[in-house]
């Protein structure tokens, strides 16, 4: 997994609240394996019209926002089923960040275990951020893990919380069974005390 560190990237921002993981990976590709590019099914549904061409109107597709890292949502992001897919489409799609003021629990946990790092900010930040976003297409953001601040287009500074355990497994890089091996001698050294306290 990508050690995720200090985000400085360009920012889209998608004003919307309740946003499911039906709209950020649609059904129908639920059934392709995870070697698949998740990133072309990204807000598939939404993001085109019926003829597949993108829809203009849509706040991804503006020119000056290819290559955005950072998304900046409205409240209940990540909602509706638990797909561990949406998080592949946005992880595949170049996001390494997602601001909102809150989150599907389910989509949450899934974000830190696969490199996608979930900020939680106030509605009244995230408010000022969207409309930033808004009247600068193609504006920049900087996310930062190991201060835990994110810095606005006009480089106000607003700090967020994050689990402790979490935040050192991306900070390294590492998903859960990454972390397992990272203490491989200790659980060895484990089983060697077991089998003499417990024989």
């Amino acid at each position: 997994m990508e050690a995720v560190r200090r985000i400085d990237a360009v920012a889209a921002p998608l004003p919307r609240a309740n946003v499911d993981t039906d709209q950020i990976s649609p059904a129908l590709y639920l059934q392709k394996p995870r070697s698949a590019d998740f990133g072309s099914f990204l807000f598939r549904d939404v993001r085109h019209d019926a003829q597949g061409k993108p829809r203009p109107e849509f706040p991804l597709n503006h020119p000056a926002r290819a290559g955005a890292r950072i998304l900046v949502a409205g409240r209940n992001f990540g909602c509706g089923s638990s797909r561990e897919h949406a998080v592949w489409a946005l992880y595949d799609g170049g996001f390494r960040a997602v601001i909102a003021p809150s989150f599907g629990d389910i989509f949450y946990g899934n974000a830190l275990k696969n490199g996608l790092l979930p900020v939680r900010l106030s509605d009244e930040v995230v408010e000022a951020l969207l409309a930033a976003l808004e009247r600068e297409p193609g504006a920049h953001m900087q996310v930062d893990l190991e201060t835990q601040t994110v810095t606005a287009p006009d480089d106000t500074e607003t700090t967020f919380d994050i689990d402790p355990f979490a935040r050192h497994c991306l900070l390294e890089g590492l998903d859960e069974i990454g972390y397992t091996l990272s203490q491989i001698d200790r659980v060895a050294a484990f089983e060697r005390s077991r089998a003499f306290s417990l024989p």
